[in-house]
């Protein structure tokens, strides 16, 4: 479904959100005080404005509450992240989403308007650091706090066993959700599915139990 989202800050992580949601076809509003960023984002947004999205005022003029998400994508200048969090929040946005570059801003962030924290240095990090930690791991998504999906590779050992033979729903409850091979994706898993070295398996669970399973 379409929505429309009003995103404030376009340096280079607020004009790779711009992109996405540009792809993914919503209707993005972008707000930046800088008149070449403006520029530049406007072939890939479907309005954009320059303004200081500190003055409420301003953000007043834009219709808040109008706006299915609020981005805050602010980079570098956490006074004026925060300052435009509680704005939106005061003039009833429905759901605003802020950048936070350490721990400490996502808690002020939290407790001044925002309902969710973009962390995107920490959660690169986490990417990377499971990813080119360990031999099988291809790829994950964070689910919440503590439940992950990991794309990872057969390991040698459960080259040609069925899935029911390493039962590992009961040894460390998690479970096979899909296969593939190549391109080719199968969504047709059961007990008796054998799994082959060079396939790869999406597996959910929680993330302890991801871990101690491919011992990353």
């Amino acid at each position: 479904m379409m929505k429309s989202i009003l995103l404030i800050g376009l340096g280079r992580f607020g004009m790779h959100i711009a992109m996405q949601l540009n792809q993914l076809g919503h209707q993005v509003m972008a707000i930046d005080k800088h008149e070449e960023r403006v520029n530049n984002a406007m072939e890939i947004v479907t309005n954009a404005q320059i303004g200081d999205s500190t003055n409420i005022a301003f953000l007043r003029s834009l219709g808040i509450d109008n706006y299915n998400v609020c981005i805050v994508a602010i980079g570098g200048n956490f006074q004026s992240s925060l300052e435009t969090t509680y704005a939106l929040k005061e003039l009833g946005a429905r759901y605003i989403v802020s950048r936070a570059e350490q721990d400490e801003q996502a808690k002020f962030l939290l407790r001044n308007g925002a309902d969710d924290v973009l962390y995107p240095e920490k959660q690169v990090a986490k990417w990377a650091a499971i990813r080119y930690s360990s031999d099988h791991i291809l790829d994950f998504i964070e689910l919440d706090r503590t439940h992950s999906i990991f794309e990872v590779e057969v390991p040698d050992a459960w080259d040609g066993m069925s899935i029911g033979q390493l039962d590992v729903r009961r040894k460390y409850n998690i479970n096979i959700m899909a296969l593939k091979r190549e391109t080719t994706l199968s969504l047709s898993v059961t007990p008796d599915t054998i799994l082959l070295k060079g396939q790869k398996m999406f597996v959910i669970g929680e993330y302890k139990a991801l871990q101690k399973c491919f011992r990353i």
